[in-house]
């Protein structure tokens, strides 16, 4: 055998062990995640329903909401169905080229979501800020461009991390201690140098998740300044225009870094404490986004009330 086949080995399938040291608890993890699938799946069907087909809710911030929800039903059609059949069936098999596909769109949906999340901070600065210029400045091609920006960002982005999974070779083990396949959970089994694996993570989400959570920072600290000069009435009304997307980031991005930086520094976390966060991270967002914004939004609630009524 030649040492170029003894030292680099590509693995076939990958064996995704699910929750390490809760193996007996799974089926019982899996009944909430079933239901929180469900829901998700129904909440933001729901939710393109209504905006989609209404023309008077073709408006910036609700042309962002239904983006968000695409964005939610198909990351978690990418993830959670293959997790309830490891905790179902032990169908823990994946196919190499799978598990990189898996990846890639885990992580490139996850960046445009903060896109998206970042634009709908935006909208609200305009909004509550400049007022007057809402609508010369969040104009409908606007809103195209800043989609297409979200999906190019996201994928270019992640669109290395794949040729940097090929390039490691896997001879001591093909097993991943998680629920689906993540870049540096991957990386982490191989046997050859992942420095380039987790400098270019790093970057990334310093590049991309960093300047999104900055940026978003910026812009309520301007609402803020802003709704404080404003009559009682007023600023009620702007806080309360701003509640269901505060709510929405924190949901959001709160699993997420906790995932991302247990992977680097969280040595001492226990690792099924680890992947419960990773799945959290996958399961709630798309789960409570469509229930934040139907319940927080007015013009939502009063279509809601109008097909419970037709039917």
């Amino acid at each position: 055998m030649s040492t170029q086949n003894k030292t680099f080995y590509r693995p076939e399938n990958f064996i995704l062990i699910g929750i390490p040291g809760l193996e007996v608890a799974e089926f019982w993890i899996s009944i909430p995640m079933c239901i929180m699938y469900i829901l998700t799946i129904v909440g933001n069907s729901a939710i393109l329903f209504i905006i989609m087909p209404q023309e008077t809710l073709h408006k910036p911030m609700y042309l962002f909401l239904s983006m968000l929800s695409i964005i939610d039903l198909v990351a978690s059609a990418t993830t959670t169905p293959k997790i309830l059949c490891i905790f179902w069936f032990n169908d823990n098999k994946i196919n190499f080229n799978a598990c990189l596909a898996q990846l890639f769109f885990i992580h490139s949906l996850s960046m445009m979501e903060s896109t998206v999340l970042l634009a709908m901070a935006f909208d609200r600065y305009i909004a509550i800020c400049h007022p007057l210029r809402y609508t010369t400045v969040l104009t409908n091609s606007t809103i195209v461009k800043i989609a297409i920006i979200a999906i190019i960002r996201g994928s270019f982005f992640m669109a290395p991390v794949p040729f940097l999974i090929r390039r490691l070779s896997y001879c001591r083990t093909n097993i991943i201690a998680h629920t689906y396949c993540e870049h540096m959970a991957v990386a982490k089994i191989a046997c050859t140098d992942t420095a380039i694996n987790r400098v270019y993570g790093l970057t990334v989400a310093l590049l991309v998740i960093a300047v999104d959570i900055i940026c978003i920072t910026v812009s309520f600290s301007a609402i803020v300044r802003t709704v404080f000069r404003l009559s009682s009435k007023a600023r009620q009304k702007a806080l309360g225009t701003c509640a269901p997307h505060i709510c929405v980031i924190l949901i959001s991005y709160v699993p997420a870094l906790f995932s991302f930086f247990a992977h680097r520094f969280g040595h001492n976390i226990p690792l099924h404490i680890h992947i419960i966060f990773a799945n959290l991270y996958i399961l709630i967002p798309p789960m409570c986004n469509p229930m934040i914004y139907g319940a927080r939004t007015k013009e939502i609630r009063k279509r809601v009330v109008v097909i419970l009524h037709r039917s």
